[in-house]
């Protein structure tokens, strides 16, 4: 039995290198691999031509190029794209693409399914089946850019801001995420800025004490509610991690980077009748009121097996004014590709019928997580 192909889509460029030498090649192959595979888009060592003929027959044998297979694409009548890809335990996860004027954010999956089983979110009602290896997360990142058309020369960058909010928690697949990030940002590979990286976290604190020293990219809280009892019902891990604790991860995290001026970005989903009172606004203003932000509210988008409702125009520019009025950067967020089910919320994929959870899991959401969420099977067609 022959082993396992080395998969190198997902490889840093260090590891590249440890991966060259290993083989007695030079390391500065691993700036000529990254450029084939991640500007070229190349996936077949063949034409590499910059490289000998016996070492690409080399890598051919040892190793391959591999990308999550592309199950299907649809494309809203705004301009979202959205991907669905298969990833090696069988799952479906999905990749969304929003264009806007001269910006292209490409939102980006970390695992199939989600332990988290946030209340407001269709992708915790399927519950979790795995981690996205970093080929499988810088994956969805590939076949993007390939298909807007990007070109190696960064002329024609479809592909401006990457944002870890796909479905599942990324700092609950850590090493993965941060892997795939570097790759990102890595100038041989995407050149994204790390101010246009950015990671969405529910609240895995541990998670975001491990960040310092490791990155610099952009952080996202979802937070959701002014307080405790509230974010209890609305995000589950709450009751492990609450607010306060919350906050204090997130101030280490952006104290720690060099740049005094970037601020947190407070993801707040507008639920009509749950958090949506101008009372909660206030709350809101006030338990961030030492945080440095910018808060980006959310209009809650339908999905089944959710009773939740958006709330009115009205009720939405209400809140918004409260904390306009307190000093807060505050802006909402456009619904786009909600008509093929691409928006903030609905991303669902198809994740197989498993209930394999790992003690990190249980120990992340704590004893008092659902039991056995609710999962949506088969929903790619």
């Amino acid at each position: 039995m022959q082993p396992e192909k080395t998969n190198l889509l997902g490889l840093t460029q260090t590891q590249l290198q440890t991966f060259f030498t290993e083989l007695g090649e030079k390391p500065f192959r691993a700036r000529q691999l990254m450029k084939w595979i991640h500007q070229c888009g190349l996936d077949d060592f063949e034409g590499m031509t910059d490289m000998s003929r016996a070492l690409r027959a080399r890598l051919a044998e040892l190793a391959c190029i591999r990308a999550p297979e592309i199950v299907s694409c649809h494309t809203s009548d705004d301009g979202t794209r959205k991907w669905i890809v298969r990833v090696a335990s069988g799952s479906c996860v999905e990749t969304v693409f929003i264009p806007d004027g001269r910006r292209g954010t490409l939102c980006v999956s970390s695992q199939a399914g989600c332990a988290l089983d946030c209340s407001f979110c269709s992708t915790g009602k399927q519950g979790f089946d795995s981690d996205l290896t970093a080929a499988e997360i810088i994956g969805q990142v590939w076949i993007a850019v390939k298909a807007l058309g990007q070109t190696a020369d960064g002329k024609n960058r479809a592909v401006t801001n990457v944002v870890m909010m796909g479905m599942g928690e990324p700092l609950l697949n850590f090493d993965n995420v941060m892997n795939a990030m570097d790759l990102m940002m890595d100038d041989l590979a995407y050149g994204v800025s790390k101010r246009r990286v950015t990671l969405s976290t529910s609240g895995v604190v541990p998670g975001l004490h491990r960040m310092i020293g490791r990155t610099d990219v952009s952080l996202a809280l979802s937070l959701h509610a002014p307080d405790d009892a509230l974010r209890n019902l609305l995000v589950p891990i709450n009751k492990k991690y609450g607010i306060q604790e919350l906050l204090g991860a997130v101030a280490a995290y952006m104290d720690s980077l060099p740049d005094t001026s970037r601020v947190v970005t407070i993801e707040y989903t507008l639920i009509a009748g749950m958090n949506d009172s101008r009372q909660q606004a206030r709350a809101l203003a006030q338990l961030l009121r030492k945080t440095p932000c910018k808060i980006n509210l959310i209009p809650f988008n339908p999905f089944p097996l959710s009773d939740y409702k958006r709330p009115s125009a009205e009720t939405i520019r209400g809140f918004q004014r409260v904390l306009l009025d307190a000093g807060f950067n505050t802006t909402l967020r456009k619904t786009r590709g909600d008509d093929i089910a691409a928006a903030c919320g609905q991303l669902v994929g198809s994740v197989m019928d498993k209930t394999r959870r790992s003690a990190r899991y249980k120990a992340a959401v704590d004893a008092s997580a659902p039991a056995e969420p609710v999962r949506i099977l088969d929903r790619v067609s």
